[in-house]
């Protein structure tokens, strides 16, 4: 029966696979072809950026780097003091690093720089950043907020966006003449404090253990 089935089966005309191997590359193409327009759509409007030394050019510029997921781009659009605070972490957790591995015993060496380890090996502020952006939530914060400028409103070396969505982020002009975000500034610097007063107990302790003592 399965054969007789089989034989009966009809058979394509001569020419049809050949019409839908065309049909397949005509749609192969056409779909080539947008993926290259939207390409230079998105390279066009890179072009058309306002420059990062106004308000909604930084902002702009954040917005793109979310889009492309590349977060550690927005380091160089966070105002100066969220910079040299992110900068001020690791330094001094380096610093600190560097004393208990030479003077505190273990276990205490070991917890230490486990747990200051990835802010004492970054090789930059941006480093910093992005670890703390990711672990606070402060990335996702922002892919959700982001949305189209509906105004800007600038007052010397201050701005405020607003967005469609209502959202306002505040900026301030760099001393290089780019702006930056302010919103992430007030926990960096907190930061940055943690890491000093950290520093300051393991100097202090480092010296009792020096002296033979426990701190």
């Amino acid at each position: 029966m399965a054969a007789n089935i089989e034989a009966s089966a009809p058979t394509p005309p001569p020419g049809r696979s050949a019409r839908a191997a065309h049909r397949l590359r005509g749609l192969v193409l056409v779909g080539l072809a947008l993926v290259v327009a939207v390409a230079l759509l998105v390279f066009w409007l890179g072009l058309r950026l306002p420059p990062d030394t106004t308000p909604e050019g930084a902002y702009l510029r954040v917005a793109a780097s979310l889009g492309r997921g590349d977060a550690r781009v927005v380091f160089s659009y966070l105002e100066d003091d969220a910079q040299h605070a992110a900068y001020t972490v690791r330094d001094y957790r380096r610093r600190a690093t560097d004393r208990v591995l030479e003077s505190y015993p273990e276990p205490e060496r070991g917890r230490l720089v486990a747990s200051w380890a990835t802010h004492a090996a970054a090789p930059d502020g941006a480093d910093v950043w992005l670890d703390l952006a990711t672990k606070n939530g402060w990335i996702g914060r922002l892919r959700r907020d982001l949305s189209a400028i509906a105004k800007v409103e600038t007052e010397g070396d201050r701005a405020t966006v607003e967005t469609a969505r209502g959202t306002r982020y505040a900026l301030r002009r760099r001393t290089n003449g780019m702006w930056g975000l302010t919103m992430f500034t007030a926990a960096l610097v907190g930061e940055a404090e943690r890491a000093a007063r950290d520093l300051e107990v393991v100097e202090a302790s480092a010296a009792d253990f020096h002296r033979g003592g426990r701190p």
